[in-house]
């Protein structure tokens, strides 16, 4: 999975950091593939990953094969009906049990989430499915996209995407797509956590 927003916690008991120039010296000894672009300081048990209240997330295809993109897009060779997969996207909004698109074995204590958007748009030879939400569970993004995909070929129907669904059952819903496609493209925090600038 590639992040194109991510975000991380550290402690330090250096509370006169210029966070600006930290974050530049920080870049210089990091590789090309991972980049800081800013640093905040927060309340003293904020945690990046526990305290976060949605995500969003991108999944990345492509109707030909593009040698520039293949590491960051998912090379799929039939045009599928985007009009009938946004279809399909808004049937998640009635539902907050995902178990039929998690990974199974997790050590989860549920797999309600409430998604906030679920949307399919395309721009020439590419497609993009955007998906926001308050949590996620293991593989669900790639399950999903590759259920709604069977939507958008004709494999299975409206009504049969919304049995998957109900049935909580992972062997019911498609295949999951290839991970190299998929983007961590947002997520939201509370103001509260934030440290007011002095």
């Amino acid at each position: 999975v590639h992040a194109s927003y991510f975000v991380a916690h550290f402690d330090s008991e250096n509370l006169n950091l210029d966070l600006p120039d930290f974050a530049h010296k920080l870049n210089s000894f990091l590789n090309m593939d991972v980049v800081i672009f800013g640093i905040s300081k927060v309340q003293s048990d904020a945690h990046a990953r526990f305290d976060a209240i949605s995500r969003t997330y991108q999944y990345h295809m492509n109707l030909q094969k593009d040698p520039f993109v293949h590491e960051t897009s998912w090379y799929f060779f039939r045009q599928p009906d985007i009009e009938l997969m946004n279809e399909a996207s808004r049937i998640l909004f009635e539902y907050i049990d995902f178990t039929s698109f998690s990974k199974l074995h997790t050590e989860v204590k549920t797999n309600n989430c409430k998604i906030y958007l679920a949307e399919w748009t395309q721009f020439g030879k590419k497609i993009v499915f955007t998906v926001k939400a308050d949590r996620f569970l293991r593989n669900m993004v790639r399950a999903l996209v590759g259920t709604i995909l069977e939507v958008g070929i004709g494999k299975i129907s409206l009504d049969e995407f919304r049995m998957i669904i109900e049935q909580k059952d992972r062997s019911a819903a498609g295949l999951s797509v290839p991970a190299h496609g998929l983007f961590l493209k947002n997520i939201e925090y509370p103001e509260t956590i934030f440290k007011r600038k002095e």
